[in-house]
């Protein structure tokens, strides 16, 4: 079977022209204070001909800008990086130098390094003589592999929780790492088209198998209730939408019959840890229900009980309405 090739540049993209002032401010907070981050215009994709190399080389993202205590616009250029090339400096420089020769403005080079390797990327340039220092060209660069995914975790920044997919953890930490990205969430409370986005980029970077599903609820149910609520919530959202997505893709059959399983999962778990309701008869029945829209809309009003007693008549009524 073929897997999809990830387009890790539209990601990056995504991500950045719809978080840019989060971004800079995360991870370049000077720069951010001195620029006006409420003013920013993207601009289109620049294309340029390397004649000596023979490429087509593509600027990813391109913002113009100004800063605040000054006159003039400024451009930023990001470029995130998905794979290692040994002459990457050369390539920014070849960017800076055209982009500069097109707009006449100064510029912000920021260089993002998004693969799995760990590197000491060169953050700069410089060409010279014995008898002349001719030029050093240097930018900002960030190598996300390098950073601590739990040095962010307490941050309420949208890209600090994409990121923590990308970032250095071991593979006995994923689980808690999505944990912690859920978490980070539902302290964020941004609208569903933003949630989604933050998900599928995390997800595409950061996918847990069935037992680290299995371990993931585990490590949920010890989690206060009310923060289980808004976490159950958001990821009942997102199993609709895919389950709409996939019907228009034609494809929904077997990618239904594990969100229902998963569906299924959740509504046991929040059972167990809300209302105690873990007996063996409380399961069977949850998974007597096949429908995923059943199911969600079980969750949903499962989400309005106050008591254990109103949980248990929500389940019955759903149970007497499927059969």
């Amino acid at each position: 079977m073929n897997r999809k090739k990830v387009d890790h540049d539209r990601l990056f993209k995504e991500l950045l022209e719809t978080f840019f002032a989060e971004f800079m401010q995360l991870f370049y907070p000077d720069a951010s204070r001195a620029i006006d981050l409420e003013r920013i215009k993207f601009l289109k994709q620049e294309i340029f001909t390397d004649v000596t190399a023979g490429e087509r080389r593509e600027v990813d993202i391109l913002v113009e800008t100004r800063l605040k205590d000054e006159p003039g616009l400024i451009l930023i250029h990001v470029e995130p990086q998905a794979y290692t090339q040994s002459n990457f400096n050369e390539r920014m420089f070849i960017y800076f130098s055209r982009l500069y020769e097109k707009y006449r403005r100064r510029i912000l080079p920021v260089a993002l390094f998004t693969y799995v390797q760990i590197r000491d990327e060169p953050d700069r340039l410089e060409l010279s003589f014995s008898f002349l220092d001719v030029m050093r060209f240097r930018f900002y660069k960030l190598e996300l592999k390098k950073l601590d995914w739990r040095d962010y975790i307490k941050s309420d920044n949208p890209v600090a929780a994409a990121l923590l997919s990308k970032m250095g953890f071991s593979s006995d930490e994923k689980v808690h790492v999505k944990l912690e990205f859920m978490r980070m969430l539902t302290r964020m409370k941004l609208d569903p088209a933003r949630m989604e986005l933050l998900g599928g980029f995390f997800e595409t970077y950061l996918k847990l198998n069935q037992k680290e599903e299995e371990d993931f609820f585990r490590e949920l149910e010890k989690l206060d209730w009310k923060e289980v609520d808004s976490i159950v919530q958001i990821t009942t959202s997102w199993h609709k939408k895919g389950k709409t997505e996939g019907m228009a893709l034609g494809k929904a059959e077997g990618k239904a019959e594990g969100k229902i399983e998963q569906s299924q999962e959740i509504i046991c778990k929040y059972l167990t840890r809300r209302f105690g309701m873990e007996s063996d008869k409380v399961i069977n029945k949850v998974q007597e229900l096949n429908d995923l829209e059943v199911l969600d809309n079980l969750l949903a009003d499962l989400f309005a009980a106050n008591s254990r007693e109103e949980a248990h008549a929500i389940l019955w009524n759903a149970l007497e309405k499927s059969f």
